[in-house]
């Protein structure tokens, strides 16, 4: 990172939260791809995995578990448990997460 990133990125620390999660909203937003069928091929990426789910052929774990995977720990804060059971209501009846 540059000396003019650096200081850029101390000003934003000092932004209240809200201020920096829509400034990093902003910035997120600025790195979109101008690729024309990027879109495209995220839709058909989504509908193929929804079938596949929707089909029970993806096995699906929970987000207790994919944190734990990604990052080497558990998450048990109220909104990762509200994720795990926002999950376990798409999994096709009988099957396991």
């Amino acid at each position: 990172m540059t000396s003019q990133g650096k200081k850029i990125l101390d000003e934003a620390l000092q932004l209240s939260p809200d201020n920096r999660e829509s400034l990093a909203a902003q910035l997120f937003d600025s790195l979109e791809s101008t690729d024309p069928n990027a879109e495209a091929a995220w839709e058909t990426e989504i509908a193929q995995r929804i079938e596949e789910i929707d089909q029970g052929r993806a096995a699906l774990i929970s987000w207790r578990e994919a944190r734990e995977t990604i990052f080497g720990d558990a998450d048990d804060s109220p909104s990762s448990i509200a994720c795990d059971l926002e999950l376990h209501s798409f999994l096709p009846p009988g099957a396991k997460s």
